[in-house]
């Protein structure tokens, strides 16, 4: 696993990627809980079943912001993360199948390289993309 933290605040994590060869416990939480976004691992063994459930509203606070996951699903992907002010390049990093990119804090860009499948997550609501996101000028 991949943490990259802030240049601005050491202890701000910013970006995690996951390498699908490193699904490998039953259960890993990858995304420290004080998040909006939440990712766990599981490496599951033929015929594991969880107790049925479903999922409650929570109270919150109202001021969020969207955090991100990619889970490459075919080709690859170049990924550039930028610090929480947006204007720092802070990595550059290639993904590829089974592999997941997770933005909590900061900017970022996404390069495909050939033919490309991904599945994207993000917190909302969406409320369009002017209230969603600042465009970052290289």
């Amino acid at each position: 696993m991949i943490k990259i933290y802030s240049n601005y605040d050491v202890d701000k994590l910013c970006h995690i990627i996951i390498k699908k060869d490193e699904i490998n416990q039953k259960r890993k939480d990858i995304i420290p809980e004080e998040n909006f976004l939440q990712l766990s691992t599981l490496n599951l063994q033929d015929g594991t079943t969880f107790k049925p459930h479903r999922h409650i509203w929570k109270e919150g606070e109202k001021k969020v912001i969207a955090q991100e996951s990619w889970v490459v699903i075919e080709g690859y992907v170049d990924v550039t993360y930028y610090d929480e002010e947006g204007s720092t390049p802070i990595g550059n990093y290639r993904i590829g199948p089974g592999d997941c990119s997770i933005t909590l804090l900061g900017g970022h860009t996404y390069k495909a390289i050939g033919e490309v499948k991904v599945y994207e997550f993000k917190t909302g609501p969406y409320k369009g993309q002017k209230l969603d996101k600042r465009f970052i000028d290289d």
